[in-house]
């Protein structure tokens, strides 16, 4: 009898030191509120983050707009919901390699007089970068009441390329930019994209930057949805928005400020906001380089593009304003997303 209840405090006592051994292992993250561990029914214990960490990707233009290839981490700063945030977590160059480019082109009535300048901006487009997988690159028109898809992953073809040119030549109708806005980005979400250059074999998953690269004069006339509304959905999708304002005057030269109106500032703020850039239409832009201005902007951003993380500074639920300001080079602009919505339990 002696010799069982030895036994039996032999086995108590090894199992107090195996929860002991292991309350070591765990509680320290625990008792700094980063890790859980939770049993649902299983084996295998389930351990569940609490840590919530931002990522931004962003880029860096100088003062004559240009992308800067080297950026360090004491030429900006982020400021997270009026908080300025200098600890980073991470830093580094983006893994971003390939594009996914969908030209959102407006047919509506407003902008017939630059139609056919604007579709032949959006074919030299697809034929020039050859280094964009077909399965990569898209046409989505608006107008009336409806968006369509013009072409995927076949745009290069002679059908493809006939049909574009059949769009130049006509046009009409209202202007539903937000609706459009929102069809584009559930095409983003949805629809298959291609490994980038040097992942031919697929052992490695190259990250693809989705790219909308909107030609229209920013006004709407009949969308069910609102501009805010747009911008959430194309935030969701985490497309950079390229926008060519085709509502700026004829006699525009390239280097003046383009016309305040509604149109032009709400495609100005779509871009900021997404991180992408604004062009507006003028007689230099309208010739043949059009096109070569705009993909050569989001070949180098893509290039010139890092990632930032850092902890969430305020665990305040909702949407979290995000800017990225420089710190001593003050001639330096930063593009990124303008915010991002924070939830519990992580970003």
């Amino acid at each position: 009898m002696l010799a069982h209840w030895q036994s039996r405090a032999v086995l108590l006592a090894l199992l107090a030191l195996a929860c002991v051994s292991t309350c070591t292992a765990t509680c320290p993250a625990a008792a700094q509120g980063k890790n859980e561990v939770k049993n649902e029914g299983s084996d295998t214990p389930t351990y569940r983050s609490t840590v919530s960490e931002v990522r931004v990707t962003f880029f860096a233009t100088d003062e004559n707009n240009r992308s800067l290839e080297t950026v360090t981490t004491s030429d900006f700063a982020v400021v997270d919901n009026d908080l300025v945030i200098r600890n980073f977590r991470s830093f580094a160059h983006s893994d971003e390699t390939s594009l996914d480019v969908v030209a959102l082109v407006d047919l509506s009535e407003s902008v017939a007089p630059r139609l056919r300048v604007a579709m032949s901006n959006v074919l030299q487009l697809i034929a020039r970068e050859q280094s964009i997988p077909d399965d990569n690159i898209s046409v989505v028109s608006f107008a009336g009441i409806s968006s369509a898809i013009v072409c995927a992953s076949d745009c290069r073809t002679s059908d493809s390329a006939r049909r574009l040119l059949a769009l130049g030549m006509k046009s009409g109708g209202a202007t539903p930019l937000y609706d459009a806005l929102i069809f584009a980005a559930d095409f983003i979400s949805h629809h298959p994209r291609a490994r980038g250059p040097g992942d031919v074999r697929g052992d490695i998953r190259s990250e693809v930057r989705p790219v909308v690269i909107l030609f229209s004069d920013g006004d709407d006339t009949i969308s069910i949805h609102s501009a805010g509304e747009a911008l959430e959905a194309m935030q969701a999708a985490g497309a950079l928005i390229y926008s060519v304002d085709l509502g700026t005057t004829e006699n525009q030269s390239s280097d003046q400020t383009p016309n305040q109106n509604k149109g032009s500032i709400f495609l100005q703020q779509l871009s900021e906001a997404t991180g992408g850039r604004y062009f507006f239409f003028s007689p230099r832009f309208s010739k043949s380089d059009g096109a070569a201005t705009v993909l050569n902007a989001v070949l180098d951003d893509l290039r010139a593009s890092y990632v930032v993380t850092y902890d969430v500074p305020s665990h305040q639920v909702g949407f979290h304003s995000l800017r990225l300001f420089p710190t001593h080079k003050l001639n330096l602009t930063f593009h990124s997303r303008n915010g991002y919505n924070y939830e519990p339990g992580g970003y």
